[in-house]
């Protein structure tokens, strides 16, 4: 009898080790139906997991030269979007047409951003809920922050994505609505990312009155233009993403404001950066998310002059 897609042992390939891909590589590893391999800058033999579930520490494989590696059957990008390009010889050499590419970053617009390093390989959009926060090298935590950890469209392929994590601890949804919900996605993103990275605070920020009206505006502009591009959103939008901001724990960070606590540069462009540049295409005014946008550039540049 035919093995099922979930039965199937597949190679897996996780590009970036960070808080995204940490959280992935390990959950599969975990699961033990898949043979895991973590592409990274640095050699790894043993990656921990804090989860709600327990804590687990399983070994895996990495590879640090991408001249080391082969086509394979699953590649999981989880490095920032703005890093896409320097992943590009991975990408080049894990992929084939026959592969599938499970992009796990932010912003919109997923398979055009990798499509010129894939070789004809599938593409499959995913919007990541889950928190992650890189501890140090070789661990990484996972707090949950939504219903479903992972969202895919309701087509084969987000079929197939959906049954690769079958039997670990991770929930993935298949959604009919998913450009409603990636927009849904960014519009978090345009308040938690700018707002927490310029001043250096976590989550307890939006607990501020005054912070608080100006996400609502800055997501005024944000709704414009997502519903311009198609997304579907209620007459409420704005309030109910400040809801779901408020509802996540005050002690958290995101990924921007632990990127700018390490002097890395920041993934504007995919973010707010997606948002201005949208907004031009259908002719709808961004000017606060446009000095968002020029302050964000100016401490990313400091950070990149650094290195």
């Amino acid at each position: 009898m035919a093995q099922t897609a979930a039965e199937q042992r597949l190679r897996v390939a996780v590009v970036g080790l960070g808080s995204i891909g940490g959280v992935a590589a390990a959950s599969l590893a975990a699961a033990g139906k898949h043979d895991v391999i973590a592409c990274t800058r640095r050699p790894l033999e043993h990656l921990t997991l804090e989860r709600p579930e327990g804590t687990v520490e399983v070994a895996l494989k990495s590879l640090t030269d991408p001249s080391q590696v082969k086509p394979v059957d699953w590649v999981l990008l989880c490095t920032k979007a703005h890093e896409t390009e320097s992943a590009g010889p991975w990408l080049q050499r894990l992929c084939q047409p026959s592969t599938r590419v499970a992009v796990m970053q932010n912003g919109i617009d997923h398979a055009a951003r990798v499509a010129p390093f894939i070789d004809g390989a599938s593409v499959v959009p995913v919007i990541v809920y889950y928190n992650g926060e890189r501890l140090a090298p070789g661990r990484v935590r996972m707090s949950r922050v939504a219903p479903h950890d992972l969202i895919v469209p309701a087509d084969e392929g987000g079929r197939v994505f959906a049954a690769l994590f079958a039997g670990t601890t991770i929930s993935v949804l298949l959604s009919d609505n998913f450009l409603t919900l990636a927009w849904r996605k960014l519009l978090l993103n345009a308040v938690a990312n700018p707002v927490s990275a310029l001043t250096l605070q976590r989550q307890s920020v939006f607990r501020r009155p005054d912070v608080h009206a100006l996400c609502l505006e800055i997501l005024a502009e944000a709704i414009a233009v997502a519903r311009a591009d198609g997304a579907k959103l209620a007459p409420d939008e704005a309030e109910r993403v400040m809801t779901a901001m408020l509802a996540i724990p005050a002690e958290l960070g995101s990924s921007m404001y632990f990127d700018r606590l390490a002097g890395q540069p920041l993934e504007i462009e995919a973010l707010t950066g997606a948002i201005v540049i949208c907004g031009e295409r259908y002719g709808v005014a961004t000017p606060l998310n446009r000095a968002l946008l020029t302050m964000l550039r100016a401490v990313s540049d400091a950070a990149a002059a650094k290195k």
